[in-house]
């Protein structure tokens, strides 16, 4: 789902709440998109004609054939998918069981070509690559030949909200925003993705520092309470990292009217001088020291995505001084089976739910606490947020096309609903907005819970469906899309608009 929303915020009562975020609209008639109202006047037209040529019962049958086209188009359910959506996700569903496209195996005895373990779906064909930036770290820099893009992947240590004043975490939010805005004065970003992931603690560096910090001469007693710190802690407790990918294009724009296609070699010089800059303007937002991954980290992180029991042997790896040499045609799945609500990975089973809807109103800034905490219920929990931000230069017609389609449709009946006024409403507040200033982006929001044992997995389910629900989000699961909702919401930087058959702007415009 995309969703427009302004980099604002308003103070009710004393406390900072935020909002006024607005699903694209398109000017149509009795709830129809510009397409489908397109598609209602030919039927009237060629209903018309057919009377006048062959009579009323031909007429009626266009009419009826024209009523049941767009009636599978306007009946749409509480997570706003119509009827003819959910027949064409449910026939293509099929055709993939058909052809055994949801059966992943790879490996010298697999099906992949190269006899490699290389990642399935949308990233098969991605390409890893290690350059050096202007503060000379390494970066990994991942290229996506089918979209033509490129992705750089930081790794943050957020600060928290405990303890910390709401005076604070309202400036940090404020950052955020900023941050957020100036990704549409970026040249060249496509988008951006934010993956908060929860998983438990193995323990293994825990046990490296304890170990390599103990005094052989200290006494038992102290010696005795560390080792029971050292095999009691890590049990039920759990690790959370942050990582925030960057896309970028290929093209770089050389003048208004020439543009040409880059190299990877060009387009890595290019954000070598452009990295520490972005690290450096996350810091006020409570990330942390935001730096970039390496092309070792990121695989590491892909690796265990995919296959959790491979957790521990690399923290003990990398706990004894010999990192896992993993490359990138080694980290994806030796075996993975798409189901229509789950997809099976090597050694667990997750479940992905896709955002249908934002949280209604004006929410505060803790309204994903509970959501991004880590759950007992739920072995390994990531939640992606991902923003496609737009260029100022097209903010300003957008929200001025959305006021306008909001009008019209507030408009079109002598008695217009309580729902369109308030869209009108607040189309003209995103338009007053984004005139004084503030930045238009697209968002969603993406949830995987992933479990090592299949039984818990109804225990994981109902965990998400109460989260979500605490944090006034509608949430749907990605039914029939399970393998390719798990990559999106990995820190790849996949661009999932730019990978449909069918345009972004035809989905909305029905």
């Amino acid at each position: 789902m995309t969703t427009n929303g302004l980099t604002g915020a308003t103070r009710t009562d004393g406390h900072r709440t935020y909002g006024n975020w607005r699903r694209p609209a398109t000017a149509g008639l009795g709830g129809l998109g510009m397409l489908a109202t397109a598609v209602l006047f030919v039927g009237i037209a060629a209903a018309i004609i057919a009377s006048m040529t062959a009579g009323l019962g031909p007429a009626l049958i266009v009419a009826s054939v024209f009523g049941v086209v767009l009636l599978t188009v306007a009946v749409k359910d509480r997570h706003g998918q119509s009827a003819l959506g959910r027949t064409l996700n449910r026939i293509g569903w099929t055709r993939t069981r058909r052809r055994g496209s949801h059966l992943y195996r790879s490996g010298p005895t697999g099906r992949a070509k190269w006899g490699t373990f290389q990642l399935p779906g949308l990233a098969a064909s991605s390409q890893l690559g290690e350059w050096t930036d202007s503060h000379g770290r390494p970066f990994a820099l991942l290229h996506t030949p089918a979209t033509r893009h490129y992705t750089v992947v930081l790794a943050a240590e957020p600060d928290g909200a405990a303890l910390v004043d709401q005076e604070q975490i309202d400036n940090q939010v404020a950052e955020f925003g900023i941050w957020l805005a100036n990704l549409g004065d970026e040249p060249g970003i496509e988008g951006a993705s934010i993956t908060i992931e929860t998983a438990p603690d193995t323990g293994t560096r825990l046990r490296a520092e304890v170990e390599g910090s103990l005094d052989p001469d200290a006494p038992p007693f102290a010696q005795t309470v560390l080792a029971d710190v050292v095999a009691q802690y890590p049990l039920g407790s759990a690790t959370i990292r942050a990582y925030i990918a960057i896309t970028f294009n290929e093209v770089y724009r050389a003048s208004v009217n020439r543009s040409k296609r880059r190299k990877p070699d060009e387009v890595a010089t290019d954000l070598a001088s452009r990295l520490p800059g972005l690290t450096t303007s996350l810091t006020a937002t409570g990330a942390g020291a935001a730096r970039p991954l390496s092309a070792q980290e990121l695989c590491e992180v892909i690796r265990v995505a995919y296959d959790p029991a491979a957790g521990r042997l690399i923290d003990e790896a990398r706990a004894a001084g010999e990192p896992a040499a993993l490359t990138w045609p080694e980290v994806g799945p030796a075996a993975a089976e798409a189901r229509w609500g789950s997809y099976r990975h090597d050694s667990a089973v997750s479940s992905t739910w896709t955002m249908t809807s934002p949280p209604r109103g004006v929410v505060q800034s803790g309204i994903l606490a509970r959501l991004l905490a880590p759950h007992r219920d739920i072995a390994r929990k990531r939640v992606t947020l991902l923003y496609r931000p737009i260029d100022p230069a097209r903010a300003a017609a957008l929200v001025e096309a959305d006021l306008n389609a909001a009008r019209f449709n507030s408009t079109a009946s002598a008695k217009p609903t309580a729902r369109s006024t308030l869209s009108a409403r607040s189309a003209q507040a995103t338009a007053s907005e984004e005139a004084a200033g503030a930045g238009l982006v697209n968002f969603g929001l993406i949830v995987t819970a992933t479990t090592t044992d299949p039984d818990l997995e109804p225990d994981a389910r109902a965990a998400v469906d109460s989260l979500t629900a605490a944090a006034r989000l509608r949430m749907r699961p990605a039914y029939g899309s399970q393998d390719t909702a798990f990559a999106a919401g990995l820190p790849l930087g996949l661009v999932l608009p730019r990978h449909l058959r069918l345009p972004t702007e035809v989905r909305e415009a029905l």
